[in-house]
C-alpha cells in the first residue's frame, strides 16, 4: 500500500514519548512491504538533521520547519477563536502546502495520522481510508493542567481543554477509524458516543537495548527518568522533594535521588542542591542509571496514556515505584509486576521495603521484566495495528460500494 503518515513531531530519533510510537509504526509498516512517506515538523536545524534519519525507515518524508517564536504568535492568534491553541502550535503552511502537494500528485490507499494536532492537514480528505491516532486524549491531559495551575493561569487551561475536546469530537467524525493507546484512554474516547469506529493497541518497548545486566546495583540509590521541560514531570519530582524526599532521608541519611533527563527547567535545577539530589540533564545513555538504582520512582499526578519510563525502567529489571493514575496505562498489577502509592506515607514505606530486602527487589525486577515482554513488545503492539488497518479499509470500500450501488 502507498501510506501516507503524518504526526505532531518529527519521528526520529525516537527518543521521547511524543516519537517513539510514530516511529515503530513507520518502521512497522515500512517493514511490512509498504511504501510510507512521513510528513512532519522540525523546531530546529538540528532536529531537521537529526530527523533525516528516517529516510532509512520510510519511501521518503517531507519536513515543515518552523520557529518557536512563530509558532507561540500562532498559539496566541487562536486564543479568541474555537479553534485549540495547540492546534496553532502544531501548524506550518510550508508543510501544509506540502501535503495537499503530496495528495494532488500521488494516489494513497491510506492516510494515517498521530496525534490530533496533525489531523488538520487531512481532515478535509474524503476519498481516502484514514486512521487518527489520538494516542492520549490532549484534551483530557489539559484539563488536569488545569487542576495543577494557579489562577487564572488555571482558566486558561480549562479552556483549552474544552476547546480540545470539542475538536476531537469534531475531527474523529471526520476520520473511518481513530485510535488510541491505551485502554483507559480508548473508554474515554468511547464516551464521546461518536458515530465512528474506535479501538486501541498499546506502547511498546525495544527490549533487547532495555535489558538487565549482572552489574550490581547501589542499595543507596533511586532515580527518576523522564524530559524535564514536560510539566507533568517538573510538576512530580517537585512534589517528591517536598514531601516524600525529607522523610526518606530522615528515616535513611545515605540515600540519593538521581534526577535523569533532558533540558531540567530552572526549579528543577535547584532541586540538585538538596541534599543527596543530583540531577543530571541531558546524558548519552539513561540505562546505566537506571540499572544501577534500587529502583525507579514515578509518582506522576498528571498522567494520560502510556509513560513509556515506566516500561523502560520494567524492562530493564528495575522495580517501579508509580502512583494509581500513572500505572493506568501499563498491563500491568500492583504488587506483582510494579508497586502503587499514592500518599507520601505510602510512598515512603514502599521505596523501603524494595531498598531493605534485596530478594524481594529481586522478584520484582524479574516479575516487570516478563509481564513487558507479554504484554508490551512491539510485535504484539503491531499485530493489532496491522488488525485495525484492514479492518478499517474493508469498512471503507464497504460504504463506496453501497454509495455506488
Amino acid at each position: 500500500m502507498n501510506i501516507l503518515y503524518l504526526c505532531h513531531r518529527f519521528p526520529f530519533p525516537p527518543k521521547r514519548g511524543g516519537k517513539i510510537r510514530p516511529f515503530n509504526m513507520i518502521r512497522h509498516l515500512t517493514g511490512a512491504g509498504h511504501q510510507v512517506t512521513v510528513c512532519s515538523l522540525a523546531r530546529s536545524s538540528h532536529e531537521a538533521q537529526d530527523g533525516e534519519g528516517i529516510a532509512a525507515y520510510c519511501d521518503g518524508f517531507e519536513m515543515g520547519h518552523v520557529k518557536g517564536s512563530v509558532q507561540l504568535l500562532r498559539m496566541l492568534a487562536r486564543l479568541p477563536t474555537r479553534t485549540p491553541s495547540s492546534m496553532g502550535f502544531f501548524y506550518s503552511a510550508a508543510l501544509d502546502a506540502q501535503v495537499q502537494g503530496l495528495l494532488q500528485s500521488r494516489q494513497w490507499d491510506l492516510i494515517m495520522v498521530h496525534c490530533s494536532s496533525a489531523a488538520q492537514y487531512v481532515a478535509h480528505v474524503q476519498d481516502v481510508p484514514k486512521i487518527l491516532d489520538f494516542g492520549d486524549m490532549d484534551s483530557q491531559k489539559w484539563m488536569a493542567y488545569a487542576q495543577f495551575k494557579p489562577f487564572p493561569l488555571s482558566l486558561g487551561y480549562q479552556l483549552e481543554g474544552r476547546k480540545l475536546l470539542a475538536a476531537e469530537k469534531r475531527l474523529a467524525q471526520r476520520f473511518d477509524l481513530c485510535t488510541t493507546t491505551t485502554l483507559g484512554e480508548w473508554q474515554t474516547l468511547q464516551s464521546y458516543c461518536l458515530p465512528v469506529d474506535t479501538d486501541w493497541f498499546p506502547n511498546g518497548v525495544d527490549s533487547s537495548y532495555f535489558c538487565p545486566t549482572d552489574n550490581a546495583y547501589d542499595p543507596d540509590t533511586i532515580s527518576f527518568m523522564g524530559r524535564m521541560d514536560y510539566y507533568p514531570n517538573q510538576e512530580c519530582m517537585q512534589r517528591f522533594c517536598r514531601e516524600v524526599w525529607p522523610r526518606l532521608q530522615a528515616l535513611r541519611p545515605t540515600l540519593k535521588l538521581l534526577i535523569v533527563g533532558a533540558e531540567p527547567s530552572y526549579a528543577i535545577r535547584r532541586l540538585g542542591a538538596l541534599p543527596g539530589v543530583t540531577v543530571t540533564g541531558s546524558v548519552d545513555d539513561v540505562r546505566p542509571y537506571l540499572r544501577a538504582s534500587a529502583l525507579m520512582v514515578a509518582p506522576l499526578q498528571i498522567a494520560h496514556g502510556t509513560q513509556n519510563k515506566i516500561l523502560e525502567a520494567m524492562a530493564l529489571g528495575v522495580p517501579v515505584l508509580t502512583t494509581s493514575v500513572a500505572a493506568r496505562g501499563v498491563d500491568a498489577f500492583s504488587k506483582e509486576h510494579l508497586l502503587v502509592a499514592d500518599t507520601p506515607e505510602g510512598q515512603v514505606r514502599a521505596i523501603l521495603d524494595v531498598i531493605r530486602h534485596p530478594r524481594e527487589r529481586k522478584r520484582l525486577a524479574r516479575a516487570a521484566r516478563q509481564r513487558v515482554l507479554a504484554q508490551h513488545s512491539w510485535a504484539g503492539s503491531m499485530q493489532r495495528l496491522d488488525a485495525i488497518i484492514a479492518r478499517c479499509l474493508r469498512n471503507f470500500h464497504s460504504r463506496q460500494l453501497e454509495r455506488a450501488a
